[in-house]
């Protein structure tokens, strides 16, 4: 799937005399993103990608083939970007952060500040430095370019046509004080089917990834959580365990009174939670922990089971389940 010469036109009147950073979430869309801009001759100064130590192991095997991609196309390789925290902190990493504080990611709440700590911050320090601090760094040549000639970085997203994606950016600002953002996808007018179409065209099938998410999300779908049982059951567990401790631990929420047991109990005996506004665990309305025990997928200790024939049935679920939203990726297409 190549650009159409209108859409060509489009990018570069949007983006051709721009300084630009592409955020980088080596999924679906931000992969479709870079093929496009490639096809309109369109050079970005940095990429970054945000590591939280939390993405599944498909997506960082994607950003090392990336890489590959990008030094072909004589592009700068992908800046890995790193919260880099104080050595007393007692943790390095978002997960961590949750078990050191029993609590759940800040989605699980409807917050974002999960992203805005782990993601944005480490990547913004990429591109401007930091004078002090565990994170201290240089400023990136870019923002010392973007300051010489006193002029803006353009940060790039990569959000589709969806309608998913299409109210988050609504929601998001055109500028802030340090960059503008755009979102090259959108100007094309490209849906999550035309990503896949035109990373398979221009990279190969292989090159099209799974969607890009730590594997305690609590955005994840059902069909997701099978997949993680098949795939990758450690993982799982380690999900499991971030859950126990933030709805037991000192600073859980659950109200006993409220539910008329202990989360544990619940978990261990019901089948769903009474219906209520507060997070129950890492689904929101819905703990993991109570899904897995309901659906077969763990034992009666809480581990996730791993024989040749569950793992199958995980699978064969995985597949069943998966809908026609942001979905779409390797798992659908290969």
């Amino acid at each position: 799937m190549s650009l159409t010469h209108r859409q060509r036109h489009r990018l570069q009147a949007a983006l051709g005399d721009r300084l630009m950073a592409v955020c980088y979430g080596a999924g679906v869309d931000s992969t479709a993103m870079l093929v496009a801009l490639k096809q309109a001759g369109l050079r970005p100064d940095i990429i970054t990608f945000a590591d939280l130590s939390a993405e599944k192991p498909p997506t960082l095997e994607h950003l090392d083939r990336m890489d590959r991609v990008l030094a072909e196309w004589s592009w700068p390789a992908i800046v890995r970007c790193r919260k880099e925290t104080l050595p007393g902190t007692g943790y390095s990493n978002l997960y961590g952060n949750c078990i050191a504080n029993e609590t759940l990611p800040s989605l699980a709440f409807g917050l974002k500040s999960c992203s805005i700590k782990w993601k944005q911050k480490p990547q913004d320090h990429a591109i401007k430095g930091a004078r002090s601090g565990p994170n201290a760094a240089p400023p990136h040549p870019v923002w010392t370019e973007a300051q010489r000639r006193g002029v803006r970085i353009v940060k790039l997203i990569g959000y589709d046509c969806g309608r998913a994606d299409l109210r988050r950016s609504r929601n998001l600002p055109e500028a802030d004080a340090d960059f503008d953002y755009a979102y090259p996808l959108q100007i094309l007018g490209w849906n999550r089917t035309d990503c896949v179409r035109a990373i398979t065209d221009a990279l190969g099938v292989d090159m099209v990834p799974i969607k890009s998410a730590c594997f305690f999300c609590p955005a994840s779908k059902i069909w997701e959580l099978y997949w993680l049982a098949a795939h990758h059951p450690d993982l799982l567990e380690r999900a499991l365990i971030l859950e126990r401790s933030a709805l037991t631990g000192r600073h859980s929420r659950f109200d006993e009174v409220e539910f008329g047991g202990s989360w544990d109990e619940l978990v261990r005996t019901a089948d769903r939670f009474p219906s209520t506004s507060t997070t129950v665990g890492l689904g929101r309305s819905f703990a993991w922990n109570q899904w897995a025990r309901v659906n077969g997928v763990v034992d009666d200790a809480f581990r996730v089971k791993r024989g040749a024939d569950d793992r199958a049935h995980f699978r064969a679920m995985a597949n069943q389940l998966r809908g026609e939203d942001n979905a779409l990726d390797v798992r659908s297409v290969a």
